[in-house]
């Protein structure tokens, strides 16, 4: 059975210093490059998701516009497309990604399933071709796109796991509940190096 990643969201905007920056942020960029670096053939797919939201309007409701952002369904501006922000940290090695999905384009978009490649193809459909069905989820952030994306895919049928080394949340109390919620899903929780 073919094994794949999923790299969420790990966006200059959501580390350090980014609109949504959070800690640690940077070292789950590094992390996810040594991963990959250490061992090239450990997984047969790897798939990255993007932020890429419209500048010129709130995406949906996703960013606050007419009253400060209650940071649970609404945000300041972060990850316009084509914006430093949106892209890749540089920790980040982008040569060992296989394929990239934006989300967000216009509505408030959480998983990577809810996004698309260029060319317009779903995860679903990545998955399949590749033949993928354990996945590893890594990526920013634990309690909003990582937990989400984690749960749809268990709902698509994967063997799913989160690396909990490879991973940064908003808070550690929301983190916490999400990987409590993710456990009790069937979702299994591990390290990178087990």
């Amino acid at each position: 059975m073919a094994r794949g990643l999923l790299i969420i969201d790990v966006q200059n905007d959501f580390t350090e210093g980014g609109a949504l920056g959070v800690d640690g942020g940077a070292a789950v960029a590094a992390g996810v490059t040594r991963l990959l670096a250490s061992d090239p053939h450990r997984y047969d797919l790897v798939v990255a998701s993007r932020d890429w939201h419209n500048g010129d309007d709130d995406n949906g409701g996703h960013f606050a516009t007419d009253a400060p952002p209650d940071f649970v369904t609404t945000w300041p501006v972060h990850c316009v497309a084509g914006t430093f922000g949106a892209e890749y940290h540089s920790a980040l090695d982008e040569r060992a990604i296989d394929a990239h999905i934006l989300k967000g384009q216009g509505v408030p978009a959480y998983s990577i399933y809810e996004g698309r490649t260029d060319a317009g193809t779903g995860l679903t459909a990545l998955l399949d071709a590749a033949d993928v069905h354990s996945l590893d989820v890594v990526g920013i952030a634990t309690d909003y796109c990582v937990r989400a994306s984690a749960l749809d895919a268990l709902s698509d049928g994967r063997d799913v796991r989160v690396l909990l080394d490879l991973i940064a949340g908003v808070s550690p109390e929301t983190s916490a509940r999400a990987l409590d919620e993710l456990r009790s899903a069937g979702v299994r929780l591990g390290r990178s190096d087990d």
